[in-house]
């Protein structure tokens, strides 16, 4: 049975200082992710930290649809890819030359890109934000994404071991902190002064998220971990929502791909192998469709469209 803090999200705010946070933390969604799945270790590892940054990103945003975050370079991992939807649902995959891994980010990253693409459902829109692998970091490089697509300065912390990840955002949001400047020489002074107060929050909230440990992101209960950190600023918590793995793979969409090869060249599969294996590239979860499953797949009319996407 999951704890009370697994696989969640939660939005949190300090008052006043014009500061906002998320935090997520995953165990069995984690290992759901994982079933079919064999990586490295650190290979492991960086794909969780992309889940983590990929359900962070996408709970700073109103939207319905999905964000996919690509990792894209010519490091030992050539191909990453974590997925989330607005209502949490994540999935994620690497493509990775074995022979090249290495306990380092920049080895296994090399050079290349970070592409995250936000789809929207209803209309169909799309943005997309590209920034380099520069960093040190998967948490660095998105550090700049922020600052490059987003304009706002913004921290994160990421953690994934083979039980657990977790992550830790934090941005400094724009605007006047609720003071009501009076006109002259002394509203531009308190103005000043204000400034500088919230630049000395944004750098201790900095400072205090670089040094939480590593195992209390994965293991530390949430309002325990957030309420020590922050004790003394006026700290909001909201309602956790929760994290769930969902593959879109399903019996139906790998049935249209059989459909599409066509009757006779499935059954000859079938003839030759004893079954047909169809493994989904995304979570590797194999489909096996024996003799009579393909008789009734071609006796059978194929599902509505609006079925086969569910």
């Amino acid at each position: 049975m999951s704890a009370p803090d697994s696989d969640v999200v939660r939005r949190f705010a300090l008052e006043g200082e014009e500061i906002r946070g998320q935090y997520v933390r995953l165990d069995s969604a984690w290992w759901a992710l994982r079933e079919h799945l064999d990586y490295p270790p650190v290979v492991r590892d960086l794909l969780g930290e992309a889940v983590a940054a990929a359900v962070l990103l996408a709970s700073t945003l109103k939207f319905d649809g999905s964000l996919t975050m690509q990792l894209q370079g010519n490091g030992a991992v050539r191909l990453l890819v974590a997925q989330c939807t607005q209502d949490f649902r994540v999935r994620a995959m690497a493509l990775f030359d074995a022979a090249r891994v290495a306990n380092d980010f920049r080895v296994l990253a090399g050079e290349g890109q970070i592409v995250v693409t936000v789809e929207t459902e209803r209309t169909g829109a799309s943005y997309q934000g590209i920034v380099p692998l520069t960093g040190e970091s998967l948490s660095a490089c998105l550090d700049g994404y922020f600052m490059q697509s987003e304009q706002l300065p913004t921290q994160l912390r990421l953690v994934a071991d083979a039980q657990s990840i977790g992550g830790l955002l934090i941005q400094r949001i724009p605007g006047s902190g609720g003071l009501a400047l009076p006109e002259g020489s002394l509203g531009g002074e308190a103005q000043r002064l204000r400034e500088q107060e919230l630049e000395q929050n944004w750098a201790r909230a900095q400072s205090t998220l670089a040094a939480i440990p590593a195992e209390d992101l994965l293991l530390r209960p949430v309002e325990d971990l957030a309420r020590s950190c922050f004790a003394e600023q006026d700290l909001r918590l909201f309602a956790p929502q929760p994290v769930s793995f969902q593959c879109r793979c399903s019996a139906e969409r790998v049935g249209g791909v059989l459909r599409s090869l066509g009757v006779e060249d499935v059954r000859e599969l079938v003839r030759e192998q004893g079954k047909v294996t169809v493994t989904c590239e995304f979570c590797q979860k194999p489909w096996n469709f024996d003799a009579i499953d393909v008789e009734q797949l071609f006796v059978q009319p194929p599902p509505a469209a609006s079925d086969a996407l569910n």
